[in-house]
């Protein structure tokens, strides 16, 4: 059994964990409602301009890089979406793991990913182990703007755009954490381009591509011309799926902040009491031992007296 002293040392140690975990899971508990709030509100925009996009692709003839890729390019970007901070439990290793795995699908499908990742946790993860990354960026994971959005958006547009002799992608795909409620966050890949099509008849056959689409006839007119249209469409597509992405995964991260600092902080005080417990237990031994010695020495000196 460990000293009284150490037992005391652990239990102040431990207090203190104790008090910052339930300070992290009050300011998280704080934040979560507006982070919820912001991702839901934003889901119908982005939701109807890719239904709109994806009406258009799956109802019309075109041959835009909206709808078709590059097969003869072999890069595709793919951005992870990671936290800045960490006291999140699993939330960045989970959206790691599954990068990770996508990697090597399309390692496996002769790709060439070029990784761009988003969040301080994953550019240190990465960094660290020397892998090349073709952009990053960092700050405010748990509240992003329309700022950050944009400029990642133009970096994977541009990508997208780039002819294959110079360095550009085929396909872009985003690994993310969708927020379903408050103990449920699923890590979720995304193809953003090309469009992916998904229509009822060959749902759970799951997607297939633009030009594989059931088409019986165009049933859309284009004004000046079909490329200057979803030219105008597809900043604007990418933008908003990204925006979207960035705000569910900000309530993600938030809400698995606060589960992680609440199940650390009923961790600490069952730790806590255990460690009570056992001081109680030493200083009752203590106790023991000393009326023991006590009631022997007055034994001793009684029957030297006799």
């Amino acid at each position: 059994m460990g000293s009284q002293l150490a037992l005391k040392s652990r239990i102040a140690s431990t207090s203190s964990l104790e008090k910052i975990f339930n300070a992290q899971e009050m300011i998280a508990s704080s934040h979560i409602a507006k982070a919820r709030k912001v991702a839901m509100d934003a889901k119908p925009y982005s939701d109807a301009i890719f239904d709109a996009v994806q009406a258009v692709v799956a109802h019309t003839h075109v041959n835009h890089r909206i709808a078709v890729g590059d097969e003869t390019n072999p890069r595709v970007a793919v951005l992870a979406l990671t936290a800045d901070r960490g006291m999140a439990g699993a939330y960045t290793s989970s959206i790691i793991r599954e990068t990770e795995d996508l990697l090597a699908r399309l390692d496996a499908k002769g790709k060439q990913p070029e990784l761009y990742v988003y969040g301080r946790r994953g550019v240190t993860y990465y960094k660290y182990r020397n892998r090349a990354i073709a952009d990053t960026w960092e700050g405010d994971t748990d509240k992003p703007g329309v700022e950050i959005a944009e400029a990642i958006s133009k970096a994977l547009i541009d990508a997208y755009m780039t002819p294959a002799d110079q360095g550009g992608v085929s396909e872009l795909y985003i690994v993310y954490t969708e927020f379903i409620n408050m103990v449920s966050q699923k890590v979720r890949v995304l193809r953003m381009l090309p469009v992916e099509i998904v229509t009822p008849e060959v749902e759970d056959e799951g997607p297939i591509n633009a030009e594989d689409a059931p088409l019986a006839r165009p049933l859309y007119s284009f004004e000046p011309s079909v490329d200057v249209v979803l030219d105008a469409i597809l900043p604007k597509y990418i933008q908003s799926r990204i925006h979207e992405c960035l705000l569910e995964a900000a309530a993600s991260e938030t809400a698995s902040r606060q589960n992680a600092m609440h199940t650390a902080t009923e961790n600490a005080r069952n730790l806590i009491d255990d460690l009570t417990r056992k001081l109680n237990s030493s200083r009752q031994a203590a106790i023991t031992q000393e009326l023991t010695e006590i009631i022997g020495s007055a034994d001793a000196l009684n029957t030297k007296e006799e």
